[in-house]
């Protein structure tokens, strides 16, 4: 996640706006996170009411599906242990 400080607020509001439409950004303050700016997608994304969801077992999955998640997951999780 993107940080910018409360300073660039103003300054650097076209900057802040651009990095929000692509994932979300931290605002910190004195060095603490204090906000949290996202795009309406994805805030609506995360207040969509339960029943809205969609959950599954890889153990239902087609092979191949379950194999490319399991594969995905763990390049996600050696690329995390790599970033200090």
């Amino acid at each position: 996640m993107r940080t910018f400080s409360t300073s660039d607020l103003s300054r650097k509001s076209g900057d802040i706006i651009a990095s929000a439409l692509q994932g979300p950004v931290s605002i910190s303050q004195r060095g603490k996170p204090r906000l949290v700016v996202l795009s309406v997608e994805q805030y609506e994304a995360l207040v969509r009411s339960p029943e809205d969801r969609i959950a599954g077992a890889t153990a239902d999955m087609p092979g191949p599906l379950a194999h490319d998640i399991a594969t995905a997951i763990d390049a996600y999780l050696a690329s995390t242990e790599s970033t200090p």
